[in-house]
């Protein structure tokens, strides 16, 4: 379950964070600056629909939505990315026409101060955030920590390079900053956009797939004669697991029964995230399946065994029964 409070507490501190960075640029006029108090628009914005949607996601499942409503968490950082982006592309612009435009800059020490003090909460608040998301599987809380540390790099950044602006006393270095951290912005945008896409699109994720496997592989039972076509879709937090199992063609529906529940048994105990699975059983066809299986003692062999048939993360996706 989903931890709205921490979401609560990202957009109030953002309203906070906002309010302080944009005094900042009030008192310097450093569009360097300005590229921070422009973010914070975005992390209040993210903020209030990442908490909209882990309200939604945690609705339970209806007839017109008969997988959950988890999707939302990909839209959420979907939205959230578009936003980082136009930020990004509104930050390096301006600072553009402010290199042929030059303006005045002052005050750089006390907006400094007040830069590096939002960047230290902002850094704070998204380790939290994404250490909570990594515990409940959230990918909202992920991505608005991970926003928010990013947000904590490019304070750091600048307070580094305009106090180089003071130093120098060039203040075409403030929007060459400007303009990187524009940069930096529109990377972080485009993984979260990318993120979500992935998400929506259904894209296998192979590091979770290969976990599972090897699972599997460790602690399959010799009933087991072959799995493939395995597929994992995310729905939120939950997973949604298919795939098709081949059994001996003389199982009864109970014994067959009794194998799926272990199969979900094994899949359950290797994640703490929940997990609904459905199996497709295959009867086994002799004799080109007698060549991989282990079931030594089966009353109906038709060939001995030639090989063992190792499950992998490439073989196990494939769409048909493994043969020799």
């Amino acid at each position: 379950m989903q931890n709205p409070t921490a979401q609560r507490i990202a957009l109030f501190v953002g309203i906070g964070l906002m309010a302080l960075k944009f005094l900042a640029w009030w008192i310097t006029n450093s569009n360097a600056i300005l590229t921070d108090a422009l973010e914070s628009i975005i992390n209040v914005v993210a903020a209030s629909f990442g908490l909209y949607s882990i309200w939604l996601s945690a609705m339970p499942r209806d007839e017109n939505h008969p997988y959950g409503h988890g999707k939302i968490e990909f839209i959420s950082a979907g939205f959230e990315g578009a936003l980082i982006l136009f930020a990004g592309l509104s930050i390096m612009g301006k600072a553009g026409y402010n290199l042929v435009y030059p303006q005045p800059i002052g005050q750089l020490d006390l907006g400094l101060i007040l830069t590096a003090v939002a960047g230290a909460i902002n850094f704070g608040l998204g380790y939290y955030l994404q250490r909570l998301g990594r515990k409940q599987h959230s990918l909202i809380l992920t991505a608005s920590g991970a926003h928010l540390k990013s947000d904590a790099y490019s304070s750091v950044g600048l307070v580094v390079g305009l106090g180089l602006v003071i130093l120098t006393d060039l203040p075409l270095l403030d929007n060459i900053i400007a303009i990187f951290f524009g940069g930096v912005i529109l990377f972080t945008g485009f993984k979260l956009v990318r993120t979500s896409i992935a998400g929506i699109m259904d894209e296998a994720d192979d590091h979770l797939i290969r976990e599972m496997v090897q699972a599997l592989q460790a602690e399959r039972r010799r009933q087991w004669i072959d799995v493939h076509n395995f597929r994992v879709i995310k729905y939120g937090a939950t997973l949604h697991i298919d795939c098709h199992m081949t059994l001996p063609w003389y199982f009864t529906t109970r014994q067959n029964f009794q194998e799926v529940k272990a199969f979900e048994r094994l899949m359950m105990a290797h994640t703490e995230r929940p997990v609904e699975l459905f199996v497709h059983i295959d009867p086994c066809d002799p004799p080109e399946n007698c060549r991989l299986c282990p079931v030594r003692d089966c009353p109906e062999r038709k060939a001995p065994q030639e090989e063992r048939l190792d499950w992998t993360l490439d073989n196990i996706k494939e769409n048909q029964k493994h043969r020799i």
